[in-house]
């Protein structure tokens, strides 16, 4: 089967999480398992380690900025992680991505407001936005288990 979905490895097992934990789907591993999806995990990919110290998102006026707590920048390596899974994307012809939700990574329609406060406000992950503005059609594991 060819591949028409790629989906954040969190979602399928992997401890790729910041905390170095999963948040594993039963009805996505078996996507993978028939070769309909391939995982991905952006900051895995960005090559920051597990568990990794969590980051959020910021808005400021010349765009985005992607900051830990203590205050260590990863914007360029999520930067650059999202064009590499675009990559991925274009490489294999994939349509669709189901990505976790609220990560600055994978988040579509709703993130972190990047206080960590654990508010929520409207907006995307960076390798959601990049993928939903280069024509993947995005959602999110919430999204995609409601939709079944």
């Amino acid at each position: 089967m060819t591949p028409k979905y790629i989906i954040s490895s969190c979602l399928v097992g992997v401890k790729c999480r910041y905390n170095a934990t999963c948040s594993s789907t039963v009805n996505l591993e078996k996507m993978i398992e028939t070769g309909e999806a391939i995982p991905v995990c952006p900051e895995v990919i960005a090559g920051l380690s597990t568990p990794r110290e969590p980051v959020e998102l910021q808005q400021t006026d010349n765009g985005i900025k992607v900051t830990s707590k203590q205050g260590n920048e990863y914007t360029q390596q999520f930067l650059n992680a999202a064009d590499e899974v675009l990559k991925i994307c274009k490489e294999n012809n994939i349509t669709d991505a189901i990505l976790q939700a609220r990560s600055p990574s994978c988040g579509f329609g709703k993130i972190y407001d990047g206080t960590f406060s654990g508010k929520l406000i409207e907006g995307n992950g960076v390798v959601a936005d990049k993928l939903f503005k280069n024509g993947v059609n995005v959602v999110t594991d919430e999204e995609f288990k409601s939709e079944k």
